[in-house]
């Protein structure tokens, strides 16, 4: 579903330069801690980088050794970048003789009972929190949660929800061309794996596919069988707030037989529904809307409508050390306009289903020479189909540059072009080579390496004194709050969940 040049010049001098100058983009990104030898830290949270629960940049995800480090949203790449960086540079110094994983698949793994779950102090927020990934635990196993990602937060001044819900159609439509070319997860190390039914043949001394682009993002990744029967359709926001509603209130057997306490009375997960929260639900893009103390996010979606975009399917570059760089941005900007502007038909089940085989085929075969994805009810060359997008995007990366100034999109437009006709170059293949080649065969090694690259890049210079600062009284400050909201919690802990998971709460 591409549009002519034409059209997307006309388009463009409609939103106009002022618009887009006011593009937004922040960045989530989730790192594991590990010690020297690549083994995952099984440490808590360092206190001197405050209190998970509170703090608003430096948090954990599902374990507590798996850091998420976020930005604000800047209207300028390098605003957002010059954030992300100095956050790095605070928390690398804090982690001591610990480093930063600069995969997306994970380090050295112990024995899956043995990661630890996060954990955010006693307070009801606090505690529901660690119970909603007891849950994640019980029912995808801890080690799919260590996987870690870039989430890109992304919006336009003057949207509505049917323009990103169009975006969204597209994106949905067109990612592949994402992972074939960000994607750098083609190996896992044997600890991933082990005990676990996979295809992965042995690479070196790791596990791999030969042609993979983002395992992340098949089927050993964030996949789920359960969640395959949600119809999720993206043609309007209450259809979609309707499906997640239903999976978030619709008991599933599987889940049913796990409980939700134990005999102990210790809380298993917060439901024995399809989806326990919101967040539970596995895409590759998602509508959002920043909530409110307590609220629910589809309550806020239904009430005040999408804000943002969040893209969820780019790994970790271990090449950069942000785990993205400058000009991936100024791609995925391009491309996310090109998926806003060109025509976006509605969404059917067939098609869902087709996109799904064909994000499966690109995450495991990518760059397999020939590979044909599904389109339009025939099958077309990957490259091909690729080529014909990307070639769209060149009046959206003009208008972009012509509105920033410089050629920033232009290249990064020119740079993704090029890679169709190298595919040896792709971070994926970069990964596989680097292994085999420089380590061989280690993918441990490997990681090593790139992480103690990253690391020295980091620590010199140091952070100013001053910018120092300011983050240890943000660190103390998200200490005090975790520990004020502990001591206001008035609620007992069961009658709070029964309250936040309301079927009430879902609606407005």
């Amino acid at each position: 579903m591409t549009t002519n040049a034409a059209a997307l010049e006309r388009a463009l001098q409609a939103i106009g330069a002022e618009r887009l100058r006011g593009m937004r983009r922040g960045i989530e990104k989730e790192s594991l801690r590990c010690d020297a030898a690549g083994r995952l830290a099984l440490t808590a949270h360092p206190p001197a980088l405050g209190a998970a629960l509170t703090h608003p940049s430096i948090t954990t995800d599902f374990s507590e050794s798996q850091l998420e480090l976020i930005t604000a949203a800047h209207t300028r790449v390098d605003a957002t970048l010059h954030e992300l960086r100095q956050i790095h540079r605070f928390v690398v110094p804090a982690l001591g003789d610990e480093r930063l994983w600069v995969s997306s698949m994970p380090c050295e793994l112990p024995a899956d009972d043995e990661i630890p779950i996060g954990r955010y102090g006693v307070s009801n927020v606090g505690r529901a929190k660690t119970v909603y990934r007891r849950g994640l635990a019980h029912r995808y196993g801890r080690r799919m949660q260590t996987i870690c990602g870039i989430h890109y937060n992304w919006s336009l001044p003057g949207l509505g929800n049917d323009d990103y819900l169009a975006l969204i159609r597209n994106f949905r439509r067109h990612a592949f061309v994402l992972l074939w070319l960000l994607g750098a997860s083609p190996l896992v190390l044997a600890s991933f794996v082990e005990g676990r039914t996979h295809d992965l043949a042995p690479i070196g001394r790791a596990f791999g596919l030969p042609h993979a682009t983002s395992l992340r993002m098949g089927r050993l990744g964030y996949q789920s069988d359960a969640q395959s029967c949600i119809a999720v359709s993206y043609n309007d926001l209450e259809g979609y707030c309707r499906s997640l509603e239903q999976a978030l209130t619709t008991p599933y057997p599987p889940y049913e037989a796990i409980g939700v306490r134990h005999a102990g009375g210790e809380h298993l997960q917060l439901a024995p529904t399809l989806l326990q929260i919101e967040n539970e639900f596995y895409a590759t893009i998602r509508p959002k809307r920043r909530i409110r103390t307590g609220e629910r996010p589809l309550h806020a979606l239904r009430e005040r409508g999408i804000e943002y975009i969040e893209v969820r399917c780019l790994d970790l570059d271990p090449f950069e050390p942000l785990g993205i760089g400058a000009s991936t941005m100024h791609l995925l900007d391009v491309f996310l306009l090109h998926c806003l502007l060109s025509p976006s038909p509605p969404d059917t089940p067939a098609e869902r289903e087709a996109l799904a085989r064909n994000q499966q085929a690109t995450a495991a075969r990518g760059r397999e020479p020939g590979l044909r994805l599904e389109r339009d009810g025939r099958e077309v060359p990957l490259v091909e189909w690729a080529a014909e997008i990307l070639g769209a995007c060149k009046p959206i990366a003009d208008g972009l540059d012509a509105a920033h100034g410089g050629a920033a999109h232009r290249e990064a437009l020119r740079h993704a072009l090029a890679l169709l006709d190298r595919p040896q170059d792709t971070p994926s293949a970069r990964v596989l080579a680097r292994t085999l080649d420089a380590h061989g065969g280690s993918f441990l090694d490997f990681g090593l390496a790139c992480g103690e690259r990253t690391r020295a890049s980091l620590l010199e210079p140091p952070l100013d004194a001053a910018t120092e600062a300011q983050f240890r009284r943000q660190a103390e400050a998200s200490i005090a709050e975790q520990r004020a909201r502990e001591a206001g919690d008035t609620l007992p802990f069961d009658a709070y969940l029964e309250a936040y998971l309301s079927p009430r709460s879902l609606r407005v």
